[in-house]
């Protein structure tokens, strides 16, 4: 089973330990590790880890409100703060990691996403779509489950977590958490994103093994 796993910038600090816990789980070759730490090659999972911007591209931002930057170049410069943050969880980690979507590995990779994109240049070059569509872009193309982990629980509405919204609902309406451009992707591809808050770990695992967590799913094939 493929999954995009996109860890937000914001959860930087808890990153780490995320990883760390993932890979323990589910391994990082070709030997894969089931519930209860028994292996089984009978159930493999090709985790791949999407990272964010977080505080390298708001490096970006702040640089393109101060210098009026173009917006080819502050697209691409804040590819390149995801790539910094890919740089920041390998190093912290020692996960494996991959710059290319051709062979999905199986057990958790951290991709480090600037040449894929920079070849492809697949979505337009706006502070609108952010990690997060190019996340569900990448799980487009590998027909991988979406998770976005991030440092809340969710999509909320008067102070109630939402477990379940359409994408279509999302448009427009400044849903906080999830990038503006992604509700649209997610509706042209009839796809959906479970967001899952990563401060705790075992959350994302059980959301992986595709058991109910607190969290939202923005379902874009409804």
């Amino acid at each position: 089973m493929r999954l995009v796993v996109k860890i937000g910038g914001s959860l930087i600090k808890e990153a780490t330990e995320l990883v760390n816990r993932l890979v323990e789980e589910f391994g990082s070759g070709s030997q894969k590790i089931v519930e209860g730490g028994h292996t089984a090659e009978s159930f493999p999972f090709s985790i791949l880890i999407v990272p964010g911007g977080g505080i390298f591209a708001d490096a970006v931002r702040e640089a393109d409100e101060k210098f009026c930057l173009s917006a080819d170049t502050a697209h691409w410069m804040a590819i390149l703060g995801m790539e910094q943050y890919a740089y920041y969880l390998q190093d912290k980690t020692g996960s494996r990691a991959v710059d290319s979507i051709a062979d999905v590995p199986e057990g958790v990779s951290i991709l480090f996403p600037y040449r894929l994109l920079r070849e492809e240049d697949p979505l337009p070059h706006s502070w609108d779509v952010t990690s997060d569509t190019i996340a569900a872009w990448i799980a487009k193309q590998i027909g991988a489950r979406l998770i976005k982990v991030t440092d809340v629980d969710g999509i909320f509405r008067n102070g109630k977590l939402v477990r379940e919204i359409s994408a279509s609902s999302c448009v427009g309406n400044n849903a906080s958490c999830i990038d503006p451009a992604l509700p649209k992707f997610l509706l042209e591809n009839r796809m959906e994103c479970l967001i899952v808050n990563g401060k705790s770990p075992e959350r994302v695992i059980r959301a992986v093994y595709g058991k109910p967590v607190p969290g939202t799913m923005v379902k874009g094939n409804v």
